[in-house]
């Protein structure tokens, strides 16, 4: 279902991506939008086992997204630096493509919203965190991407080093 590499020596292991996806701290998430164009929209998350979670207003155009089609794919860029007197860059990638869904069991979306909290605020007491996380409840989707596909790429300047 789902393209190989054509470039196999630039490939990364799924290890590597997984690492990558563990420090990184945004992508892009690409959803099919409105009227059949994509959109992709840029977006902090957190790596959960085989899973991304994302977090999301109730509603608005990722919802109406997910609601249209579960099907997506997500990109985070960890390295790319240009190098011009070699009209090139030296970059690494990793692709994930899978199913989305919107959380809707309270006890999954807390540990979910936790999870992600927990990345991006580690120094945080628990009863902060929980402080803000119930301020906003209402207002909170937690979103779901079951990995079916997972790919990384480096480019060639950055394999030479290694």
């Amino acid at each position: 279902m789902f393209r190989s590499m054509r470039r196999a020596l630039q490939q990364l292991s799924d290890d590597e991506c997984r690492r990558i996806l563990e420090k990184a701290t945004s992508g892009v998430l690409a959803l099919s939008g409105d009227d059949g164009y994509p959109y992709a929209v840029p977006i902090s998350f957190a790596l959960d086992g085989d899973r991304i979670i994302f977090h999301s207003a109730v509603t608005g155009h990722k919802i109406d997204a997910i609601r249209r089609s579960e099907k997506a794919s997500f990109c985070v860029i960890d390295s790319d630096s240009v190098i011009p007197e070699k009209f090139t860059t030296a970059y690494r990638s990793v692709i994930a493509f899978g199913k989305m869904r919107i959380i809707d069991d309270s006890d999954e979306k807390r540990r979910a919203i936790e999870k992600l909290s927990r990345k991006y605020a580690p120094e945080v007491s628990r009863e902060m965190m929980e402080k803000e996380i119930n301020s906003g409840w209402n207002a909170l989707a937690v979103l779901e991407m079951r990995i079916e596909h997972l790919t990384g790429k480096q480019g060639r300047e950055l394999l030479r080093k290694e």
